[in-house]
């Protein structure tokens, strides 16, 4: 085997490798976080968690709903200015 050939094949097997940990981590629930110095920490995503990011997620497609309504609707100023301030009143 050549010089050639040894750096590819290291370079595969580090690849497939952390393509197998990734893998791994994400059947598991674990999440890597990177912060602005580029320090890497790991985190378990608890179901709790898990749960309040899907109800957070559903109440702002249902803002993005109620905004596309409004905004393909021909409505006067006035029924426009009363449901954007139905929304934020929500």
């Amino acid at each position: 085997m050549g010089p050639f050939e040894m750096v590819v094949a290291i370079i595969l097997i580090v690849t497939v490798g952390k393509i197998i940990s990734a893998k791994q981590k994400a059947k598991h629930g674990i999440i890597e976080d990177e912060d602005m110095l580029g320090n890497k920490t790991q985190r378990l995503i608890s179901n709790r968690d898990t749960q309040a990011m899907q109800d957070e997620i559903r109440v702002l497609k249902d803002r993005i709903q109620v905004l596309e309504r409004i905004a393909t609707e021909n409505n006067s100023a006035h029924d426009l200015n009363r449901q954007i301030e139905e929304l934020r009143g929500r």
